[in-house]
């Protein structure tokens, strides 16, 4: 692989964060999910990368800044893309009309069309979505560095609007200790849950595409699946999307930081946005582990089983609610007025570390969702 250009952190940039005040402190307190979240940008754009152009990646990566919608990301990207040349008249008219329909080019419509899916409606993935783009000329390999580009779009544009959020209504220091804020277990035991098709213990997931067989793995593969996690050389979502290995090892690096780093928003806090968010999205895989997760955490499902019921009305205290409507909010309305938002989950005791903590599990879990519901199914 080819060592890609670097480029400024794009969080900081378009997110205008001041090089000095709370934000800055908390974004340097979270510096691993910076690192990775730049790394796995360079990785998605890697001119290298075959089957599938830097210019169709560019392309899918602003078209899904467009859907979001997030306006300076998109530009961002179509300014990167008229540096290697530019899109053709009609194909930035479609863009800008988000009608990737009119596009002549049958590879490039079949792109953007699961683009658009993906971004927009990442409950309507089907093996017959991913079979067209193989008939338009994507390997599995292709598939999946595009699947995870849109993802990661996705969520990097939550990313940005949270921490532009931060930065336009910054608050109070984040202290250096976690804050427990989860009752006290009950005595009794946890039972279990399925509502609305969602339960509370971990599911399977079986992928749609071909996935890597250990045998022939390269080391680099090898490396990377051993990191990524304790169960990854059995777990088909792993040994699908090491197919990419160096996108996978940055985006498993990006989503630990997010959900293990010390102090801040409490772990089960974390894996409460997860499920709220999987539940919003319609992701019955992501939301089985992590509501179990929480279970395990805080010893009690009571605010989960609110969640699978009407995630909307969810939460057993304000401040299991203001984390609730916040993870609503953001994964919904991204490009919305996020000040309410904040007001609230500050009213709630939250600072600006807990706060970003928020934001980066809820933008994780766009991107998790997206990869889960459309590149397999729970079985």
């Amino acid at each position: 692989m080819t060592q890609p250009t670097v480029f400024p952190d794009l969080v900081d940039t378009l997110a205008h964060v001041p090089s000095h005040g709370p934000v800055h402190a908390a974004r340097q307190q979270r510096d691993k999910t910076t690192a990775a979240t730049q790394g796995s940008l360079q990785a998605l754009l890697d001119p290298a990368l075959p089957q599938i152009t830097l210019a169709e990646r560019l392309l899918a990566a602003a078209y899904t800044a467009r859907l979001t919608p997030a306006p300076e990301l998109a530009a961002h990207y179509l300014e990167r893309l008229q540096d290697l040349g530019g899109a053709a008249p009609a194909v930035a008219a479609a863009l800008a009309a988000r009608q990737h329909d009119t596009i002549a080019e049958p590879r490039l419509r079949a792109i953007l069309a699961y683009t658009h899916r993906l971004a927009t409606q990442p409950a309507t993935g089907s093996q017959a979505t991913l079979q067209a783009l193989q008939q338009a000329g994507l390997d599995t390999a292709a598939v999946v560095a595009l699947s995870q580009l849109v993802a990661f779009v996705s969520y990097q544009a939550r990313v940005v609007a949270g921490v532009r959020a931060l930065a336009s209504h910054p608050g109070a220091p984040a202290p250096a200790a976690e804050v427990a804020a989860t009752p006290a277990a009950p005595a009794a035991p946890l039972q279990p849950l399925a509502i609305n098709g969602y339960v509370d213990h971990a599911l399977t997931w079986s992928a749609w595409l071909d996935t890597v067989q250990l045998e022939q793995a390269t080391p680099e593969q090898l490396e990377v699946l051993e990191a990524s996690h304790p169960k990854a050389k059995t777990s088909d979502y792993y040994l699908l999307l090491v197919q990419q290995p160096e996108i996978l090892r940055q985006r498993q690096i990006a989503f630990n930081a997010i959900m293990y780093a010390p102090g801040g928003l409490s772990r089960a806090e974390r894996e409460l946005a997860a499920t709220v968010v999987s539940r919003v999205n319609g992701c019955v895989y992501c939301a089985s582990v992590h509501a179990e997760r929480f279970g395990q955490l805080a010893k009690r499902n009571d605010v989960i089983a609110q969640v699978f019921t009407d995630p909307q009305g969810a939460g057993t205290s304000a401040r299991e609610k203001a984390i609730v409507q916040a993870s609503i909010v953001l994964t919904r309305e991204p490009a919305g007025d996020l000040a309410p938002t904040l007001a609230a989950l500050r009213a709630q005791g939250l600072d600006d570390l807990q706060i970003l903590d928020l934001v980066h599990a809820v933008a994780v879990f766009g991107w998790a969702n997206r990869l889960m519901l459309n590149l397999g199914a729970p079985d």
